[in-house]
């Protein structure tokens, strides 16, 4: 059975690319079958693996104007897969705005793909628009990747209204899987408070154990590689191995 996970925060900055990549990535180590959807106009997971967005005859964009199909778009690589995006995407939110049942696109795109695959991650950028809400309708369940900082709490709590309203709306068995703290700085009382309020205010799991900060992280993308090749012995490449491990004994 594949397990559908949208990687969702309105919030910008709080690695939902570096989570959806090296998620991905650690993933596969395990010998799972993985699919990443770059559902982000700006396509930092498609630079992140090595992709050139502007060079690609089609993207996921073309598949939400009903040009191709998602097998068309495919990206298959030494590791996992990818349906990429690419500026253009940005035209597909005005586009799918006035079609008939425009939450479903993406459910029905990945209908015939998904079944090769044993999870599918879905990059959501930094909005709560109809993209957003196409893979939360196509999701089984959502990770929220969130930073340990004050304003994490609010971001939070919006998309779970988001979440709420997609049940009652589109999509009435979507879960949410849990929370991962991001950039996660061990020494500062903040970022300890900040996950005990998530907990406490939301009801939040969230999933052992942080990912501390780290410039390795950083680095990565601008190598097409995720922080697990980059800096394999990292804290945060091994934080993120951890994750990963346990992520699959909840799916």
């Amino acid at each position: 059975m594949t397990s559908v996970i949208a990687v969702a925060n309105q919030k910008g900055g709080v690695a939902k690319t570096t989570t959806v990549h090296t998620l991905a990535e650690a993933l596969t180590d395990l010998g799972k079958d993985v699919l990443m959807i770059d559902l982000d106009p700006q396509a930092c997971l498609t630079y992140a693996t090595d992709s050139d967005p502007d060079s690609l005859d089609q993207t996921i964009h073309d598949v939400f104007l009903g040009r191709t199909t998602a097998a068309d778009v495919l990206i298959t690589r030494d590791g996992p897969d990818l349906l990429p995006s690419s500026i253009d995407l940005a035209g597909s939110e005005i586009h799918l705005l006035t079609k008939t049942g425009r939450e479903f696109v993406l459910k029905r795109a990945l209908a015939d793909i998904k079944d090769a695959y044993d999870v599918v991650l879905i990059d959501c950028g930094p909005s709560l628009g109809i993209l957003t809400v196409n893979a939360l309708t196509a999701a089984d369940t959502v990770l929220i990747p969130f930073q340990a900082e004050t304003l994490s709490d609010r971001g939070v709590g919006q998309l779970l209204e988001t979440i709420d309203d997609v049940r009652n709306y589109t999509n009435e068995n979507l879960s949410v899987l849990g929370g991962v703290a991001t950039m996660f700085d061990a020494r500062t009382n903040l970022g300890k408070r900040v996950l005990v309020d998530v907990t406490e205010t939301h009801g939040l799991n969230v999933i052992e154990p942080p990912i501390p900060r780290s410039v390795r992280v950083a680095e990565a993308p601008g190598e097409g590689v995720s922080v697990l090749q980059h800096a394999r012995r990292s804290r945060s490449a091994e934080a993120y191995r951890e994750l990963a491990v346990n992520l699959e004994k909840m799916l």
